[in-house]
C-alpha cells in the first residue's frame, strides 16, 4: 500500500526530473560519490567581495581539523562583524567545508559577516561524537580568536544544512552543558536531527528515488553511530534524544514539506516552545530535501533564502558603537 505524501512545488518538481536520484546508500555507492569534485570555491568567491583564510586546529585527540575563513573584503570599517560557523551537510558521511557555502557567503554580503566552514571528520571513518566535538572544537577557536578574526564575540551564529544541521544543533547544546563559548542564534537548514527514522515524514519519503530517502537516511546514521545503540547514543550526536531543550539560543529551523526531516524539524521546534525558548519554524509547502541548495534560483529557494536572511536582520543584535 503506498503511503500518501505531500505533493511537490510544481517548479521544483520540474527541475528534479531531470536530477538522477537513488533510493539508498551503500559503502560503494558512497565511495563513488567522494570522489565527485568539491564545489569550485575559487570560481565561487569571484562573485562575492571576500578574502579566504585557511588555518587547521586541533581536536581532542590531536587530529587536525582544516577551517576556512573568509572574510569581507577591508572596506574601512572599524567595528567588529557577526560570524557564521557553517557546517556542511552530506548526511555526514560525505561533502567538506565548501559544501552548500554559497549559503552563508550570502551573509557576508548583506551583513559583512565573517564566514568560518569546519571540515569535521566523516563517517563512518569517524563515530560517534568525533563529528560533534570536532564542530566544536573549531567553534572554540573562533571564539578566541575573536579579536583577531574582527568577530563581535556576542554575535556568533552557528548555522548548516541536513547533516550541518543536526551537527549545529548538537554544537549548540554542547556549548550550553559547558558555558562556551556564547551563541547568538541558531540556523537549522533543514536539519538531521534524529537516528530513529521512525516519523510519519520518514515513512513517506521510504522506497522511491529521491534526493534523501529513508534508506539512505539509515544507512548514514549507522555510519555515525558504528554500532551504538540505546543510552549509548549522546544527544550530542542525535539532538532529538535531549531531554530538555531549555537555555538554547534563538532558533530558527527551516525544512520541506515533501521530505524525511519535515516532522523531526517540526517537533525540535515544538519542543524549544515547550521549554520556554524561542524559534522560528518554516514548512515550505512542496519542498523536497535540500530544494533550495540545489536550485536556489528557483521561486521557492530565493523565498526560503530571503527569509533566514531577513531572521537573521531581526535577531542579531546591532554593533556596538565605536
Amino acid at each position: 500500500m503506498t503511503t500518501a505524501r505531500p505533493g511537490l512545488d510544481p517548479e521544483l518538481r520540474q527541475l528534479l526530473a531531470d536530477m538522477p536520484l537513488v533510493s539508498r546508500l551503500d559503502p560503494e555507492t558512497l565511495a563513488q560519490l567522494r570522489r565527485l569534485p568539491s564545489t569550485p570555491v575559487d570560481s565561487l568567491l569571484a562573485h562575492h567581495q571576500a578574502d579566504r583564510r585557511d588555518v587547521t586546529v586541533r581536536a581532542e585527540d590531536g587530529a587536525p581539523i582544516p577551517l576556512s575563513v573568509f572574510s569581507p573584503v577591508n572596506d574601512g570599517r572599524t567595528t567588529p562583524a557577526p560570524c557564521v560557523y557553517w557546517m556542511h551537510g552530506g548526511g555526514m558521511v560525505m561533502g567538506d567545508r565548501f559544501s552548500q557555502i554559497d549559503i552563508p557567503l550570502e551573509w557576508l554580503d548583506r551583513f559583512g559577516a565573517v564566514v568560518v566552514s569546519v571540515d569535521y571528520r566523516l563517517a563512518p571513518e569517524a563515530t560517534g561524537t568525533t563529528l560533534v566535538d570536532d564542530c566544536y572544537q573549531g567553534l572554540l577557536w573562533v571564539a578566541e580568536h575573536a579579536a583577531e578574526l574582527g568577530i563581535d564575540p556576542t554575535r556568533i551564529v552557528v548555522a548548516g544544512a541536513s547533516a550541518g544541521g543536526g551537527l549545529a544543533a548538537g554544537v549548540t547544546l554542547l556549548a550550553r552543558d559547558l558555558g562556551t563559548p556564547a551563541i547568538a542564534a541558531q540556523m537549522l537548514i533543514c536539519p538531521m536531527l534524529d537516528h530513529r527514522n521512525t516519523s510519519t515524514s520518514s515513512r513517506q519519503y521510504a522506497g522511491d528515488p529521491g534526493v534523501w530517502t529513508r534508506e539512505t537516511n539509515e544507512f548514514a546514521w549507522r555510519c555515525v553511530l558504528g554500532g551504538r545503540t540505546g543510552d549509548e547514543i549522546p544527544a550530542y550526536v542525535s539532538p532529538a534524544l535531549a531531554d530538555d531543550l531549555a537555555g538554547l539560543p534563538t532558533t530558527y529551523i527551516d525544512t520541506g514539506s515533501a521530505e524525511v526531516f519535515r516532522d523531526e524539524d517540526a517537533d525540535y521546534a515544538t519542543r524549544i516552545w515547550a521549554a520556554g525558548g524561542q524559534a522560528e519554524l518554516h514548512v515550505w509547502a512542496g519542498g523536497f530535501h535540500g530544494f533550495d541548495a540545489l536550485y536556489p534560483q528557483a521561486n521557492l529557494s530565493v523565498t526560503a533564502r530571503r527569509t533566514r536572511s531577513d531572521w537573521l536582520t531581526r535577531v542579531l543584535p546591532p554593533a556596538p558603537a565605536a
